[in-house]
């Protein structure tokens, strides 16, 4: 509670500063899964104290290349002070990389997540109960997975005003409170059922600022479908984080809701969002659970006709073959560069805006091998992240 009253207190403190010089209603929202996770605990904190970390100067000359106004950071590791996240501003996106240009986000927004957290019971059913955290077996029986409390966190970034007295964080929601829940049946005991929260990391509904009108910022990133057995109990509950967002967007979709201040609904009617975040769903491939991104994708409210592509995506397809020979989505739109042999390149990172919104432009970063910047995105070890920056303009009403 000191903390998230700490940076209330400091975000609240900052939106009585001016708009960013030059600022206009066309804002670039961006989502990017930029692999800034570590092994152990305070060892991001560590590596972003001194502006020489190799892969966060990479991620720093994309972010600078790409100049989003309000950025979304998946796997970035959470400290209760926040440290990781005012040092990476500090050391490297105020440093021009590369030969980029320096860029500066007055405002910052970060909270904590449900990975690494013990839930003290044997949530994989492999009949050991995993408490002491970096221990094999730990993350499976965590509340989200991670070898201690805050890896794979989340982190905002933004040129525009956060409403902190507006934000609204859903890390605690349990998952059996979702009317109709995929849940595997069987799988959880009643009282696991009582401790085991949906969101993996977090939901953050972060209202921001642009001129006189607000923008809620919907963050998130579901768990892969992956990395369970016939249960499908990862595949379930990334459907069921996405069924959040859709609800949440939904006129009367979210009554059941409840946030962490207690305050229960979904977003006003007629309120304008953009949905952001490694959503770890692709609309044709991948193992994904009933189509669980097309829950956004064919949504009323929610604008998902624009498609950000690249040129890399498509070329890294054709050269890597293996199961991207089976695929049946168009390679353009891949975001990330996964394991040949399965499942793929696949679509996994969204910027999804509400429909009252007009889309503008949009983009994948990831740039053919003829491209100088494509030194920035690489081939497998990464020198970046297996996940490339999606960026989408858009115009408020």
């Amino acid at each position: 509670m000191f903390f998230r009253f700490v940076l209330a207190a400091v975000v609240a403190a900052a939106i009585l500063a001016p708009l960013p010089a030059g600022a206009t209603s066309r804002v670039r929202f961006a989502t990017f899964n930029a692999s800034l996770n570590r092994a152990a605990e305070g060892e991001l904190v560590s590596d972003l104290s001194t502006p020489g970390d190799a892969q966060a100067k990479v991620i720093a000359e994309i972010v600078q290349r790409n100049r989003p106004d309000v950025l979304l950071i998946n796997e970035f590791d959470h400290d209760a002070a926040g440290r990781a996240a005012r040092l990476f501003q500090d050391n490297y996106l105020s440093i021009g990389q590369g030969g980029a240009r320096p860029i500066t986000y007055r405002y910052r927004y970060t909270a904590p997540s449900n990975t690494g957290i013990a839930s003290g019971f044997d949530l994989n059913n492999d009949g050991t109960v995993v408490t002491t955290p970096g221990a094999p077996g730990y993350g499976d029986d965590a509340l989200g997975f991670g070898a201690f409390p805050g890896q794979y966190g989340m982190v905002v970034y933004s040129k525009y005003p956060i409403d902190a007295r507006g934000v609204r964080t859903f890390q605690n929601f349990l998952w059996k409170d979702m009317p109709g829940n995929a849940m595997p049946a069987g799988w959880y005991s009643a009282e696991e059922q009582q401790v085991l929260r949906l969101s993996s990391k977090s939901h953050w509904d972060l209202p921001v600022r642009v001129g006189h009108r607000t923008v809620h910022f919907l963050v998130s990133h579901p768990t892969p479908p992956t990395f369970d057995g016939a249960e499908d109990r990862n595949g379930r509950r990334n459907h069921d984080e996405i069924r959040l967002w859709a609800d949440y967007t939904r006129p009367g979709g979210g009554g059941y809701l409840y946030d962490d201040r207690g305050r229960r609904g979904g977003l006003d009617a007629g309120a304008a969002f953009v949905i952001a975040g490694d959503q770890n769903a692709d609309p044709s491939d991948g193992d994904s659970y009933q189509d669980a991104i097309h829950q956004f994708l064919d949504h009323p409210r929610i604008d998902g006709r624009a498609a950000p592509s690249s040129a890399g995506a498509a070329e890294a397809a054709a050269l890597q073959g293996g199961a991207n020979a089976t695929h049946t989505g168009d390679p353009r739109h891949d975001t990330a560069d996964f394991a040949d042999t399965a499942p793929g390149n696949l679509r996994a990172d969204y910027v999804l805006p509400a429909r009252r919104l007009r889309t503008v432009g949009g983009g994948v970063f990831w740039p053919p091998a003829a491209d100088p910047l494509s030194r920035l995105t690489g081939v497998f070890p990464f020198p970046s992240s297996d996940h490339r920056l999606v960026w989408l303009d858009v115009r408020t009403p």
